[in-house]
């Protein structure tokens, strides 16, 4: 469904995946130009210059020149801050658990930069992400579904990509395993060939996530609180909610005798709750903000496999639409560490239906 004589303007982050392929793009026959995000995040003692691969603007240039084609790198610092970074500060002093990666997506890459680039005469644009885009004759229109690599695919963290965009966006790393990805990048001589994949939140400074969001929110996010049991009892002080998410088990600074795990954070009450294993597991959970990137909204139950996070288990629940975006999932069987801030995304096979934000798990108390 694509004309490789088209213009393609491909994310480049100085990875190994975002580079190969611009080569792909370019062996295809396509009219390629690469563009770089930059992001100048300011701290309060230092100001820190970064792009989405670290060291990314650098060696995406370098890879640029040995294929030929054009490349610049464009600010989306005042995007970051406004769409992720805000939201990312405000959800962990909540007490809740978010996942940056799923509004970057859809605000910055898909959002500001996909304006951008069409603005700049673009057909398409292509990124390095581990997902396909498929025409469905039947239904003709685009959908999202999985990577042909299980341990790679991220179309978890794309179910908020704008439908419509479907049929400008060229994921061709997902028919692709991570190392045949590698393969290629020798096969085409590529000098971040064998650069490592950075595991960390972009954004975030070496001190790590809690010193961000202390610069930002100040000591009060740090605030003490009663650490209570599930019978409401208090049995120790926590160190801030921030420092909590559910299922933590390690450096609760509380011994009762036997292990107890963090199983609901209540932020109005600025209290922690613990419990044994069995008080993790919820029967299903509430949602808010849900996306039917790939259905339509729901007028009855429908199932699904749902993932309750990015690396879990797809596990098979019933969802019910409950109006203004909220949704209800049923899990089959019940499921450990729901947790509110994280997506839980609707699959049928390989077929990504949607997502949405976990507000609460539904527990039996």
């Amino acid at each position: 469904m694509t004309d490789k004589k088209k213009k393609v303007f491909v994310a480049m982050s100085g990875g190994v995946d975002s580079s190969v392929t611009a080569a792909l793009m370019k062996e295809q026959g396509y009219d390629v130009a690469g563009v770089t995000m930059r992001f100048d995040i300011a701290h309060p003692d230092n100001k820190k210059t970064i792009s989405c691969g670290g060291s990314g603007s650098d060696d995406a240039r370098k890879v640029a020149r040995a294929l030929g084609i054009p490349h610049q790198v464009l600010d989306f610092s005042e995007n970051l801050a406004d769409d992720v970074i805000n939201d990312f500060t405000e959800e962990y002093g909540a007490g809740r658990t978010p996942n940056p990666c799923v509004r970057c997506n859809q605000f910055v890459k898909f959002g500001a930069l996909y304006d951008k680039v069409m603005s700049l005469g673009a057909d398409y644009l292509a990124t390095g992400h581990y997902a396909r885009i498929l025409y469905n004759e039947v239904q003709q229109s685009y959908e999202l579904r999985k990577a042909k690599d299980s341990q790679k695919d991220q179309s978890y963290f794309l179910y908020r990509l704008d439908r419509e965009a479907l049929s400008k966006v060229l994921f061709p790393l997902g028919e692709f395993t991570k190392p045949q990805v590698r393969d290629l990048a020798r096969k085409f001589r590529l000098s971040v060939a064998e650069k490592s994949e950075s595991q960390d939140i972009c954004f975030v400074a070496d001190a790590g996530y809690k010193e961000f969001i202390r610069s930002r929110l100040g000591d009060d996010a740090f605030k003490p609180g009663p650490f209570r049991d599930h019978k409401g009892e208090i049995v120790g002080e926590h160190k801030g909610i921030i420092n909590y998410t559910i299922g933590q088990r390690e450096k609760l600074g509380i011994a009762l005798g036997h292990p107890v795990y963090v199983y609901k954070i209540d932020k109005a009450a600025n209290t922690v709750y613990v419990g044994l294993e069995e008080h993790l597991y919820a029967r299903g959970l509430l949602a808010e903000k849900f996306y039917p990137i790939g259905m339509n909204i729901p007028s009855e139950t429908v199932e699904v496999s749902a993932r309750i996070r990015y690396n879990a288990s797809e596990v098979k629940g019933s969802v019910t639409y409950l109006g203004d975006d909220n949704i209800c999932l049923v899990f089959e069987k019940p499921q450990k560490s729901v947790t509110p801030g994280q997506s839980v995304v609707f699959y049928r096979d390989d077929l990504l239906l949607g997502g949405a934000v976990i507000q609460e798990p539904i527990l039996d108390e």
